[in-house]
């Protein structure tokens, strides 16, 4: 394992270590909330601190294992590890675009951006079956992504027991490509 797949693998745990201790905290302090980005600009990062059911938390520390696992197998470079950490703050800016939006909690939406992230260097540096993995994992990425309707608002979730906002997987999508771009054209010179 190489140097930028430990940074891959510290990153994934930093957000699995910010999930689980922020589990007990309040939540109202540390979540996503459109009013406060302003005046408290570190709740673009510890929005990921916040979950609002076990069975949520649960669901996105699986879901961290799994991107953390797709990294490394990816063989993501340092540029990579640093697009995702970019894309992190940048996937709750774009929760913005739903002026509706009150409150937002969660890795979903990071993990999201490091999924696009790992698929965009497969694309890019990867040569026959690699870059044919990283275009089924982008093209299912972006099928999952439009079947959940982020445009729709927040639905409610029985098997989470909470409310879903879709919006944040798009955004998460869309800010982990920009950034794998830049990343990638700043890693080309």
């Amino acid at each position: 394992m190489n140097a930028a797949q430990r940074a891959w693998l510290g990153l994934a745990a930093l957000l699995v270590a910010g999930a689980v201790f922020g589990w007990p905290l309040e939540r109202d302090r540390w979540d996503w909330q459109p009013a406060l980005v302003g005046p408290q600009p570190w709740r673009l990062f510890s929005a990921v601190a916040v979950h609002y059911s076990l069975a949520h938390l649960a669901a996105n520390l699986v879901g961290a294992a799994l991107v953390a696992s797709l990294g490394v197998s990816a063989r993501v470079t340092l540029p990579m590890v640093w697009a995702w950490a970019a894309a992190w703050p940048m996937t709750h800016l774009g929760l913005l675009a739903d002026p509706g939006l009150a409150h937002y909690g969660g890795l979903s939406g990071v993990l999201h951006a490091g999924v696009a992230v790992a698929a965009w260097h497969l694309l890019r540096d990867g040569t026959g079956a690699r870059r044919s993995i990283g275009a089924a994992v982008m093209i299912g990425l972006i099928v999952k992504v439009l079947s959940e309707s982020p445009w729709a608002g927040v639905h409610p979730d029985e098997a989470l027991g909470i409310s879903v906002v879709p919006l944040a997987h798009a955004a998460g999508l869309l800010a982990g490509l920009l950034c794998a771009a830049v990343a990638g054209l700043r890693g080309a010179r």
